[in-house]
């Protein structure tokens, strides 16, 4: 357990902001497994976007277990600083800067992990965050701009220098984007070089990866992000893990096809409920193909996506669940 400002975080598993993907319906899923802290997805710090539905669903945090972890991304102090006062407004209880995403729509504006190019906007931004807002502002970064500059000590020690309560590190530079694999030399290096919770992200997909990279940095916990799409039972693995837990207990005890289907089915209901019929369907059919791939690796049988992609309501995609899960398997025998 570590804490950000107040707030004590009671899992060494966080999960990562995703455009996209970590709305309200699944961040209940992942915190039911076992993270300590969901950020919600990335919001534009220009408020007059904010009208938008898919930025008033972004922003609904209703029912959201504590803390409420709210991440805004732009370049101008200014607007950053207001859509941090207006994201506590509407019940944030930390308030997270992007200057992670590698993303070419955010960069070209000179946000998210272009700004690690620009250290004196760097410090402006963070500045005039924390003097907005009186709840704790966190950040997520990356080792640096290029291969060839990274500067993530330095942004580290600016960031706790100015008020920064945690530091998030994906172990690539925007230049890597998601390319080749993660290096947390950089990371451990940080670690050592500031007081505050570090937080270790990239290409953590598995319990012995998650292990050794909080041995080898020294961090004070993992984010999750890819892996856990259609797979939050990983998650609650690797918290199983972290806190002393048997590993290969833990990885032998898969869900039961119970569990499975209870899960499953629960999350195309909120999906439906949280975005509509029209849009929860389209949702829902990116989460099920992720679903599918977890399924397949469980042995558990081939899912038809390809006849699910195509059915247009709610009750239609049930019937398709229903009919997968009701469906001769031999599941429940492998995972007893």
């Amino acid at each position: 357990m570590f804490s950000i400002g107040p707030f004590a975080v009671r899992s060494r598993v966080l999960l990562a902001p995703m455009a996209g993907v970590t709305d309200l319906p699944f961040r209940q899923i992942c915190r039911h497994y076992g993270v300590g802290l969901a950020t919600s997805e990335m919001v534009t710090s220009d408020t007059r976007l904010w009208q938008s539905d898919k930025s008033r669903l972004r922003l609904t945090y209703s029912a959201e277990l504590a803390p409420v972890s709210v991440q805004i991304a732009g370049s101008e102090p200014d607007m950053m600083a207001q859509a941090a006062i207006e994201c506590v407004k509407l019940g944030a209880q930390i308030v997270d800067i992007n200057m992670g995403c590698p993303a070419k729509k955010v960069c070209k504006k000179l946000a998210g992990s272009a700004l690690l190019q620009d250290e004196k906007r760097v410090a402006e931004i963070l500045t005039a965050v924390v003097n907005a807002v009186d709840v704790p502002v966190t950040l997520k970064t990356r080792t640096g701009w290029s291969p060839e500059n990274r500067n993530g000590v330095t942004i580290a020690r600016m960031a706790e220098d100015i008020g920064i309560a945690a530091l998030t590190v994906h172990g690539r530079t925007r230049e890597c984007r998601f390319k080749g694999q993660a290096e947390y030399d950089t990371l451990a290096d940080i670690v050592q070089n500031v007081s505050i919770p570090v937080i270790a992200n990239g290409d953590i997909d598995s319990t012995d990866k998650a292990k050794y990279v909080l041995d080898y940095t020294g961090a004070q916990a993992v984010m999750v992000g890819r892996a856990a799409l259609g797979n939050p039972w990983l998650l609650q693995s690797i918290a199983h893990t972290l806190e002393g837990g048997n590993t290969e207990s833990v990885e032998k005890k898969a869900p039961s096809w119970i569990e499975l289907n209870e899960v499953i089915t629960a999350h195309l209901r909120e999906l439906h409920k949280f975005y509509g019929e029209y849009q929860g369907v389209r949702i829902a059919r990116k989460h099920l193909s992720w679903y599918a791939q977890t399924l397949a690796s469980l042995g558990a049988g081939n899912f038809d996506t390809r006849h699910f992609n195509a059915l247009e309501t709610p009750q239609t995609q049930f019937e398709a669940l229903r009919a997968y899960f009701e469906g001769p398997n031999s599941y429940e025998e492998k995972a007893a």
